[in-house]
């Protein structure tokens, strides 16, 4: 992607407009000082077909330097900004066949549906019944003995549910060390003098 330089802009302007390459560029300049003296005071400038330039503004942040990765304070600012028109941008992204058939659908009027056939005379009612769809068969739900009242001490305890295979129980750890014993442990008498 080649980019154009001012003096190739004002070679094709002026040419594109018949112009001297100087008076094509006091008009670009006096143009660009415009939408710079609107946008210093808030103002938007649009150009139809092409797009507007107005001013937007950047609030203060904290960004980090690249190479050293230390934090920087970014202080507030004015920014100018474009916003490309629905021409210029239709004219840059040329709409595809699905899409200009979408485009097209949106715009065009809707169709109406075509009309329903009548309902073919019915013949005499054969003998023979169509067998009735049966409902849906529902879940029986699990079967639960009756609710008995028992008195308060002749509960027992819930039985809990025990999976198929069980883990061994692990065995309390035990510490290492020397054993104490009891005599080991007790002082030996002091001496009477």
């Amino acid at each position: 992607m080649a980019s154009i330089t001012k003096a190739e802009l004002l070679d094709q302007i002026s040419s594109a407009a018949g112009v001297p390459k100087a008076e094509a560029e006091s008009v670009l300049a006096a143009f660009f000082d415009t939408a710079t003296a609107a946008a210093k005071g808030g103002d938007k400038v649009a150009w139809p077909g092409f797009g507007s330039f107005s001013s937007t503004q950047r609030a203060a942040r904290t960004g980090r330097n690249p190479q050293t990765g230390a934090t920087v304070r970014i202080a507030a600012a004015t920014a100018m900004k474009f916003t490309a028109s629905s021409l210029l941008k239709e004219s840059l992204n040329p709409r595809r066949k699905n899409t200009a058939k979408k485009a097209a659908a949106k715009t065009a009027p809707a169709k109406k549906a075509p009309a329903k056939k009548a309902p073919a005379a019915k013949k005499a009612p054969a003998n023979k019944v169509p067998a009735k769809k049966a409902p849906a068969a529902k879940k029986a739900p699990a079967n639960k003995a009756p609710a008995t009242k028992k008195s308060p001490a002749a509960k027992k305890a819930p039985i809990k549910a025990t999976a198929a295979k069980t883990a061994p129980a692990k065995k309390a750890p035990t510490k290492k060390g020397p054993v104490a014993t009891k005599a080991a442990t007790t002082k030996a008498p002091a001496k009477k003098r």
